[in-house]
């Protein structure tokens, strides 16, 4: 099933010359969109392709053809190359080298996201992709956004809206569209996780105990992560359990959301909220709701940011008075909407016209999940508005 990412990958090679640097959850669907867009693919899990990167960059570039004169630029995919331990000299090595016969696509686990964000000699040379799982405006469309950054609404037909929200938006259970299937995924997928990427990528020697602290998180998607009380129910110190957390939002099992706090009262409350990456396994449907629309959400920032189109970010607002609004999307700096998540609802919750008029955010919804689609663009209207949750997320990313 062709990928959003394809796409995303496609305009990108054909009008830059920087490599592209995909990372996301592990099972998302990265090494299955950059062999789509690639014509010449190289993992380091594979003994023969291992012993060709750890011979050189000349090497490589003569098994890929580049010695020959061709009418397109080859685009050469590296997976998994993070597991070789000078991956970055190579690849600068061999851009500077090669960067005139090919482009560069590299894909991987986490550590290629956390490493862009220190300094490297990288720079100037690549250009980050952050992938997510499927959402309601991928199963619509493929297609870039057209001039505007959101889409015209769309309508998703109710069994691919069922699949998306009970198995989550995950490639293979989505598709696959079996509990039995699911619940073998996500056990198998969960073991890999702590038995393998937290051992391979991290120094965490008490993998037992950083295992219940998983556990508990997946109890509290949506809720606030207060550091001291899941301190003391796992039983570490507090610094122990920011590592972690920073740990597993690193390795994409969730996300941190943050409060906004420009042009606001001081009086907001501070510490961040919580979500799951997968909302499948939550039981609760309005926190599995939430958990879906964060989700969602989380991938427009990132994607818009990755696209070039602005510089995205996902934040909350809470007050010490109780009110509260699920989401604020700000678009370089400034509030752009407020969003506040119901899966019923049958009156506007008044926290969305206290913050907006507090923020400035030019619009404000409040998205739910019961009610029928309406083909009709939500990001038109100005005052805080209720929302069918399928019409907002067909226009998202």
């Amino acid at each position: 099933m062709k990928r959003l990412y394809d796409s995303i990958l496609a305009e990108h090679l054909a009008e830059h010359r920087q490599m592209a640097f995909v990372a996301g959850p592990r099972q998302v669907g990265k090494t299955t969109s950059c062999r789509a867009v690639g014509s010449v693919y190289f993992d380091w899990d594979v003994s023969a392709h291992k012993r060709l990167i750890a011979a050189g960059a000349t090497e490589v570039a003569s098994a890929a053809g580049l010695d020959v004169l061709a009418q397109e630029p080859a685009v050469l995919v590296f997976d998994e190359l993070h597991k070789f331990s000078r991956w970055k000299p190579f690849l600068k090595g061999f851009f500077d080298l090669y960067e005139k016969q090919c482009r560069v696509v590299v894909s991987g686990s986490s550590r290629l996201d956390t490493y862009r964000r220190g300094g490297d000699s990288l720079m100037g040379r690549y250009f980050p992709f952050r992938m997510h799982p499927f959402s309601v405006a991928e199963l619509l469309a493929t297609e870039l956004p057209g001039d505007g950054i959101v889409r015209n609404p769309a309508s998703l037909p109710d069994a691919a809206w069922q699949a998306l929200w009970k198995f989550g938006g995950f490639p293979e259970p989505m598709l696959a569209g079996s509990e039995r299937f699911s619940r073998r995924w996500q056990s198998l997928r969960h073991s890999q996780l702590y038995k393998e990427d937290i051992r391979d990528l991290t120094r965490i020697q008490e993998l037992g105990l950083l295992e219940v602290t998983g556990k508990l998180l997946e109890e509290r998607s949506g809720g606030p992560l207060v550091v001291a009380n899941l301190a003391r129910d796992v039983g570490v110190a507090p610094n122990t359990i920011k590592a972690w957390v920073d740990s597993l939002c690193a390795l994409h099992v969730g996300f941190l959301v943050r409060p906004w706090h420009r042009n606001v009262s001081s009086s907001l409350r501070k510490e961040p909220k919580w979500y799951l990456r997968d909302w499948s396994g939550i039981t609760d449907s309005g926190k599995r709701f939430e958990t879906l629309v964060a989700c969602h959400l989380l991938k427009a920032v990132e994607g818009w940011t990755d696209m070039g189109l602005g510089k995205f970010s996902l934040h909350y607002l809470r007050d010490k008075q109780q009110r509260e609004v699920d989401f604020l999307v700000a678009n370089d700096g400034h509030p752009w909407f407020l969003v506040e998540a119901k899966a019923t609802a049958d009156r506007l919750s008044p926290a969305l016209t206290y913050f907006q008029q507090a923020t400035g955010a030019e619009h404000a919804f409040q998205v739910v999940m019961n009610l029928q689609p309406v083909m009709a663009d939500c990001f038109t209207r100005r005052q805080p508005t209720i929302v069918p949750a399928l019409s907002f997320l067909s226009q998202l990313l």
